[in-house]
């Protein structure tokens, strides 16, 4: 059986094996080092106060000090490697991270955009932070008994005791607290979740009074959060209070224990005192878990969330270069489902258009033209079929490289923050004379003009300097950047006023010129006019697919059923601009 595929995650754990090695070495010589202050004590005690000489006192208060500069040397050098190591992991996920995050959000366009860099941010802090140093400075415990044991066997016994009692105290933790603390970071998710996507909308909830309405269920879902991490920072607390009695009580009865041996003379006040100290230290890393085990729960989840999605969402791969694409496009058998959902939205869809060729799009709603165009492009995957470019499937096609050949302007225009010229230019190298040749050819070059630092205008994020027809023009101009191949457009003409709607058929009469193949979902019929096929879709399905007049002709007949009728524009006639007409089945 083929063993699971080790994620980037866990690879770039194990490129850093060296570092957490070194960082285990250096703990094994500071927890070597924190005996200093009890051997000092008991020194002083049993040698410097019975003898009285200040020499002693001197020299081994200069060992002391000198001992307690190696220590804080190595402590400060142990969180330099860990910040280091930590640093190397981020740097080394960072570009697996985002493209991960990318393919999640096509994918699942519900799901949070922003948690795994979170979770990323979570583990990277928890690799720096004080709850780390725990578990290196746990396994050294035993170190510290075995020099109480070297004391009397009663005090290591008592030791072993507490440490017992203490680590039973942090699985306690560990099990009264892992629900709730998960339930309550899984709430937390979902409240962010639907902030995010409610604040998206805030116009819309702000022009309609919907606040109150949208703040109650974000409230809900913040207070479920907050009842459940309250029930686990309630147990964590009583099992902290019982874990600190613990301790102290442990360290009371070791030095009541300590006296007692000095009273008969078993032990010297020097090795009681030492106990003691020596059975802090022994604590101290268990206690300081138990402190930290939140952080520790959050870290764990964020790794496993981070884990599965790496394991879920493989790196692409990287398919052998094809020759840049001429057009010519071919679905076969195509059935698709939108990401997240569990019924098709297109079924057996087949056609095939040859390159430089236009192809209207039409249909009523909810008939699957978005989901067509959006599998084409390679947006959304095929459930099942092929869709073909000049004879490769799309899965065979390198996506960065192939990218720069289609124009996509989607129904939802989105830009993004930087100037008008960087969005044209796909945020890549702006090449001017191409970033004025396709605005001009989208229509736009004189509005861009207008625009107060014209192309080097920044438009904010999502182009909200922008108004919804200008955005849409410059989504077009950006499609049509780089001459490419094939252009598909989703309701070009949304949000587009006259002017820009004269401006996109001139926009298709110049792509035609220049042989790219387009296709064009529309619901009126003035950018229609000179495309050579109609695609007609209804439920899921092609109702028909042909030349332009013919399927017009067929479809627009007085004897045509409603219940089949799809519309469709007339035949356009040289003397006048041509009319929709519809037989009860908007487009």
């Amino acid at each position: 059986m083929q063993s699971p595929r080790k994620t980037e995650l866990r690879q770039a754990l194990a490129s850093c094996r060296e570092g957490f090695v070194a960082a285990g070495v250096f703990s094994f010589f500071i927890n070597l080092l924190m005996l200093a202050s009890p051997l000092y004590m008991l020194q002083v005690y049993d040698r410097v106060l019975g003898a009285r000489s200040e020499s002693t006192l001197l020299m081994l208060t200069l060992v002391l000090v000198a001992m307690l500069g190696v220590h804080a040397g190595l402590e400060y050098l142990r969180s330099k490697i860990l910040v280091r190591v930590s640093n190397r992991i981020d740097t080394a996920l960072s570009p697996r991270l985002f493209d991960a995050v990318y393919e999640r959000s096509l994918r699942l366009p519900n799901s949070s955009r922003t948690q795994p860099l979170q979770d990323m941010l979570t583990v990277r802090q928890f690799l720096t932070g004080q709850g780390l140093f725990a578990f290196f400075d746990a396994p050294w415990t035993p170190l510290f008994i075995g020099v109480i044991f070297l004391f009397h066997p009663l005090l290591g016994w008592i030791a072993v005791a507490g440490t017992i009692l203490l680590f039973s105290l942090a699985v306690a933790t560990e099990a009264l607290t892992r629900k709730p603390l998960q339930e309550a970071n899984l709430e937390q998710m979902r409240a962010s979740q639907y902030a995010e996507a409610n604040l998206r909308n805030a116009e819309v909830a702000e022009a309609m009074g919907m606040l109150p309405g949208i703040r109650a269920r974000w409230l809900e879902r913040h207070g479920r959060m907050l009842a459940l991490q309250g029930v686990a920072s309630d147990r964590a607390g009583a099992v902290s209070a019982i874990t600190k009695f613990a301790r102290l009580a442990v360290q009371n009865i070791m030095l009541g224990a300590g006296a007692y041996l000095a009273i008969r003379h078993e032990i010297t006040p020097g090795y009681m005192i030492a106990g003691t100290i020596v059975l802090g230290r022994a604590l101290a890393p268990v206690e300081q878990a138990i402190g930290t085990w939140k952080l520790l729960v959050g870290a764990r989840s964020a790794y496993h969330r981070l884990d599965e999605m790496f394991t879920k969402l493989p790196p692409r791969p990287s398919p052998m270069p094809l020759p840049a694409p001429k057009g010519d496009l071919a679905v076969e058998g195509l059935v698709a489902v939108p990401p997240g959902g569990t019924a098709p939205t297109l079924r057996g869809v087949t056609f095939a258009v040859a390159a430089g060729e236009c192809v209207g799009i039409i249909g009523p709603s909810a008939a699957g033209k978005s989901t067509l165009v959006r599998n084409i492009v390679g947006v959304w995957p095929a459930y099942a079929g092929k869709i073909r470019l000049d004879g490769a499937d799309l899965d065979q096609w390198d996506r960065t490289r192939l990218g720069p050949h289609i124009g996509y302007l989607p129904q939802d225009v989105e830009l993004f923050g930087g100037t008008v010229a960087e969005n044209i230019a796909r945020f890549g190298a702006v090449d001017a004379d191409k970033v004025v040749e396709a605005a001009t050819l989208a229509g736009v070059h004189e509005m861009v003009l207008r625009l107060p630092q014209g192309y080097d205008t920044q438009i904010g994020e999502g182009g909200s300097v922008l108004s919804a027809g200008q955005r849409q023009r410059v989504a077009l101009a950006r499609a049509l950047y780089g001459n490419p191949a094939l252009v598909v457009l989703d309701e070009p003409n949304s949000n587009l006023d006259d002017e820009g709607e004269n401006a996109l058929v001139r926009a298709m009469a110049g792509l035609r010129e220049r042989g790219a193949t387009v296709l064009i979902v529309a619901h009126r019929p003035s950018v229609l006019v000179g495309v050579d096929h109609i695609l007609v879709l209804r439920d899921g399905q092609v109702a028909a697919f042909g030349p332009r007049n013919e399927v017009m002709s067929r479809y627009t007949r007085p004897h045509a059923a409603p219940a089949r009728a799809a519309a469709v524009p007339p035949q356009a006639q040289p003397e006048a601009r041509p009319q929709l007409q519809t037989s009860g089945v908007a487009p």
